[in-house]
């Protein structure tokens, strides 16, 4: 078994009996600025698979997100109150949420992909790979220097995150309206 197998392990038992290191990270985070820099990843084996690069121009953010449906602002007048309802579902996940607070914190900077880390009972936590177009060693990479030429990828629903929440992971039969998305298929329909 190798290295980052293990470092995958230990991160799935932390969480699944909820050990003593895994509730002190959630304590330490709970301190903290919702987004925050952070030195390497917490789950170094799932950032590996989604792309980071122990090297300059990769940042890692943690992002601290509400869980639960958003709250309705309630009209003052000329509306009977109980028809208005107080929550509706997010159109997006948090995840999505997560990674654009981030590039609205970091503008400079693109976002790779996220990855969740961590939940309380009314948070949740995901570290979002981002990396700086700018950068000359990310400019030489032949492997992330496609990332120059996208911009603004969370906001358009481009990464992973994006993606799903859009419905473009599933293929063939049932998801022949989400492409080339819902609203160029409603406009095509006319």
């Amino acid at each position: 078994m190798g290295l980052y197998q293990h470092l995958k392990e230990t991160f799935e038992a932390q969480y699944k009996t909820r050990s003593p290191e895994y509730k002190a990270r959630l304590i330490e985070w709970s301190n903290e600025s919702p987004i925050v820099r952070v030195e390497k990843p917490t789950n170094l084996f799932r950032a590996r698979q989604l792309g980071y690069k122990a090297k300059t121009g990769f940042v890692v953010v943690r992002v601290r997100v509400r869980k639960g449906r958003r709250k309705r602002e309630q009209p003052q007048n000329a509306r009977k109150p109980s028809k208005s309802g107080s929550y509706f579902s997010r159109s997006k996940s948090l995840q999505w949420i997560a990674e654009e607070r981030a590039t609205k914190k970091f503008p400079n900077l693109e976002v790779l992909n996220s990855y969740w880390v961590g939940e309380t009972g009314d948070m949740k936590y995901f570290e979002v790979i981002l990396v700086d177009p700018n950068a000359p060693t990310i400019k030489s990479d032949k492997t992330i220097s496609w990332i120059v030429a996208h911009r603004g990828r969370a906001e358009r629903g481009l990464t992973s995150a994006g993606k799903k929440g859009r419905g473009l992971k599933t293929k063939g039969k049932g998801s022949e309206r989400t492409r080339p998305s819902l609203r160029a298929h409603r406009k095509r329909g006319k």
